[in-house]
Formats: C-alpha cells, structure tokens, sequence
C-alpha cells in the first residue's frame, strides 16, 4: 500500500471558554454577598474601576469647599471627569478594532473616544437614608464575650491559688458551646496538670457553681441536678425523676414514673413542671453564631392586577470607568498598554454584571408565570415545577438555571424565598392534579398547628386527613415531611398539662 502526503480543510465547532466567558459564569453563581465582596476586591486591584457613590460624596465635598458655587462646580467637574455609568453600554459608540460580546477577545480599544463619547451621570445624593436605621452605639462597639471567656473571668475573681486556676483554665478550654464538660475525662487534665484527680474534682465544682448555672456538667443528668439544687428544687422527687426517668420525662410517660416511684400523678406532674423550666444547653447564650441577613436580589411588587420584577441594586456598588487615568497615561507604550488592559478588565467585568442580572430577572419573571397563584393566594396553590420547565421558557441551558436559583433570593408579596424554592416535585392528588411538595409540607404544618396538643395527630392520623383532601401520600412520606420541618413525632409533641 503506497503512502502519501497531502493537505485537507476541514469545518468544525468547539466550545472555548475564554477568560471572559469564565467570569461571566464564576458572577452567575456568586451569591449577592459574595458579589459584593469579589467587585470590591477587583475595584482595589484595577484603578480604572470607581464607585459612583463615592465619586458623588467626592464631589458634594468640593461643592462645600467652593462656598456653594454650583457653576463654579460643574466647570471643575466637566473639565476633570469623563466617566461611564454601568448602566449605559459599555461598547456603544467607541471606536473599537474588534469588540465580540459573545464571549470572544476584545480588541484594542481608542480609549479616548471611548471616554469622548460619554458624559458625566447626574450626581448621586451623599445621604444614603434615616440614620434611624443606622445600628445602635453598642452594636458597632465589638463582640461579645465567649462562654470560655466568662468563664475565664469568674475563675480569676475566685480567689484559688495559681495550680488550681491553671486546672480550671484547663477544664474550662474543653467546656463544649452547650456548655458541658464531656471531653477529655477529668483524669487526662490531672495527667497533663500533674495534679491528683481529688483536687481536679474539686476545681470542677468549682466551676460547676459559675454562671451560667448548670456549666461544667458531663451529663444532661448531672446539669439538671446542679440546677435542681441552685434553684432549691431538691426536694425527692425531682432528684428522682432526674437520675432514673429523663427518658421517660422525654417521652412524657408520666404512668411510667408514677408506677416505679409510687407517687401520685398530681405530684409526677408538679416535679415534672419544675424539671422543663430548666436549661438542657446552659452554653447557648453565649453561642459565637451570628445571624446570616439576607438580601434579596430581585423585588416582585403587586401593582393592581400586575406582578413586576425589579432588581435590587442596594448595596452593590455603582460601577463607573473613571476618567482621571486619560491624562495620567502620557504618551509612554507601557502606560498605553497598562490603561489598555485595566480598561478591557474593567469592561468585561461591569457587562458581566449586568448579564447576571438580566439573567436573574429572565428566570424571576418564569417563576412568576408559572407560579402566578402563588403570589396571588399562597403556597397552598404552589404548583409542581423543575428547572427544565424555566430552562425551556427562557431558552437557557438547565446548568444555567441551577446557577441563577443558587443563594438568590427573591422578596414576593408572600414573603422572602430562595429562588430553588420555586421548585417541587409533584405529588398526585385523587383530583387528578398534581400539587407541589412544599404545598404538602405547609398543609402537615397546618393539621398540626390546628390539633388537640393533649391528643395529637399521628402520622397515620395525619395521612387519612390529607386524604380527605384529596392528598394521598404514605405514611412515611408524612413521616418524612415532618422531620424535614423539624416537628417532633406526636408522643413528643403530647402536652399533659
């Protein structure tokens, strides 16, 4: 077979992802917090990037400074600044060698038409809103103790000598957030102090007595006990009760109790009053978790008889291509080239922005047509819906939805939800329509708000009354659901008194 060389053309197509088409994805999937937090820090590294906000208060200041002169001002301004808003288009009217929107390289751009072609936005006001809603004196102060150092400082104001405190200071860095003492065992901290068990013991009780009562303790036992005897509640009973039937205290099998310890019900009921009014995590208050705010990305108001979607921009910065660097560049080819990138950087990364939010408020608007009776009436009338359905609506790929749906939120006349909310699987109903997961959910929610605390719904209670309503589901999809709600199971939720 004879070999041979020859040449052939051949046409394909191939994904690539550009530098640009990267940011664009890694914007689309940031929550808004992180959005935040990622343009600031590309605001610290590319100079050609500006708040306008900040510009704003920039230039009410030099209004202050020149007495008041407002034409005086503006001539300063006109003459020093070109800048462009995010909210106009970046590459409409520059004179550009090659710009590609669709994710290709941007060529080299004629900056100076480039900022020819734009004038100064109006002026934001330098007064953000009532500084009734500025945080109070003591909220900007700092953080509050930690159990540990609370602990640390009643150790100190104790009085023990020093190897005691350093045995204390150890028990006390092994003190969980709850607030008990589980591990390591109290003959490991004797070890590494090099002190007797005894005298571990003793600096234990010690620190048993501090605030919060109930600290210090290895067991749910022993916290309730040292509560009982603070709160002089250590009368037989209740001691009883807490070193032999916690369990059945939980279960709220008081016939239990009343038959091993022979005492009447009244009183099992009395002792047992006492015992719930204790604390079971004495540690919490001092928990170091702070609350998670969250900040709607997307606003749907109810005007009339019409729903409208509107972008939440508070809180991000108002993005601008300053001028100042235009007479900073010089005629040097490294200044030209490092203004060039900066410039290029700081395009793709406002129109990036702006296609994130597009793009949110394309998928807000599908949920809200599929899900109109929602808005309307409620998350009983919550329909079925996946991604596919909005991916299909809008003509973007399911990757993309999931992306767009993923920590955004969405402020409705029902309240605040994640985007993924939205979407439910379906559960039949004898009707033969389907109705959403979440409808299900709030309708267990509701059977169990609405029951006899003395006598509750079981779970199988639960299933032959959403079947009267035409939702027939297992027992253990109710089950499910429950615990998915964080409902205890109705043993737990019987109330005797």
């Amino acid at each position: 077979m004879g070999m041979e060389m020859r040449q052939e053309l051949r046409l394909s197509q191939q994904l690539v992802m550009t530098p640009q088409l990267q940011q664009a994805i890694k914007l689309l999937q940031l929550s808004r917090m992180e959005l935040v937090d990622m343009v600031h820090e590309e605001m610290l590294e590319n100079p050609i990037l500006e708040d306008d906000f900040e510009s704003a208060q920039e230039r009410a200041k030099e209004r202050e400074l020149l007495g008041g002169d407002e034409q005086q001002a503006m001539q300063i301004e006109n003459a020093g600044n070109t800048e462009t808003p995010m909210e106009q288009p970046i590459v409409e009217g520059a004179s550009t060698a090659e710009v590609k929107i669709d994710g290709a390289a941007v060529g080299e751009i004629d900056w100076e038409n480039y900022l020819d072609n734009y004038t100064m936005a109006a002026p934001m006001p330098a007064y953000r809103g009532d500084s009734e809603e500025m945080p109070s004196l003591e909220a900007t102060l700092t953080k509050p103790p930690s159990l540990t150092d609370h602990l640390g400082w009643q150790l100190r104001m104790a009085g023990l000598p020093d190897e005691q405190v350093q045995i204390g200071l150890a028990i006390i860095g092994n003190i969980d957030a709850d607030g008990y003492f589980k591990d390591p065992p109290l003959a490991d901290i004797a070890d590494d102090c090099g002190a007797s068990l005894e005298e571990c013991e003793l600096v234990l009780e010690k620190i048993q007595t501090f605030d919060p009562i109930g600290v210090g303790a290895r067991s749910l036992k022993e916290c309730m006990l040292i509560q009982a005897i603070h709160a002089g509640q250590d009368d037989d009973l209740v001691v009883k009760i807490i070193k032999s039937h916690l369990e059945n205290l939980e279960k709220k099998n008081y016939q239990a109790i009343v038959r091993d310890l022979k005492q009447p019900l009244e009183e099992v009921h009395e002792a047992a009053k006492v015992i719930m009014e204790f604390d079971p995590r004495p540690g919490r208050e001092y928990a170091s978790d702070d609350p998670h705010y969250i900040t709607p990305d997307v606003h749907i108001h109810k005007v009339g008889d019409k729903f409208f979607v509107v972008p939440n921009d508070d809180g991000l910065p108002k993005l601008k291509i300053s001028g100042f660097y235009r007479s900073a560049m010089g005629n040097s080819a490294a200044s030209k080239d490092y203004v060039q990138d900066k410039l290029r950087s700081a395009q793709w990364l406002i129109r990036s922005i702006q296609q994130r939010q597009r793009t949110i408020i394309k998928v807000a608007e599908s949920i809200l047509k599929f899900q109109r009776e929602f808005f309307d009436k409620g998350i009983a009338h919550l329909k079925p819906l996946i991604l596919r359905d909005v991916a299909e609506d809008i003509g973007m790929h399911e990757s993309t939805v999931s992306r767009v749906t993923t920590n955004k939120y969405v402020h409705t006349p029902q309240g605040i939800f994640e985007l993924k909310f939205f979407f439910n699987s379906g559960i039949s109903r004898t009707n033969g329509d389907d109705m959403a997961s979440q409808a299900v959910k709030s309708k267990i929610k509701e059977l169990i708000h609405t029951e006899d605390v003395k006598r509750p719904h079981s779970d199988q209670k639960l299933v032959e009354l959403l079947k009267k309503t035409g939702i027939d589901i297992a027992r253990r999809t109710v089950a499910k659901y429950r615990e998915q709600m964080g409902i205890l199971s109705s043993s737990k939720r019987k109330q005797v008194f």
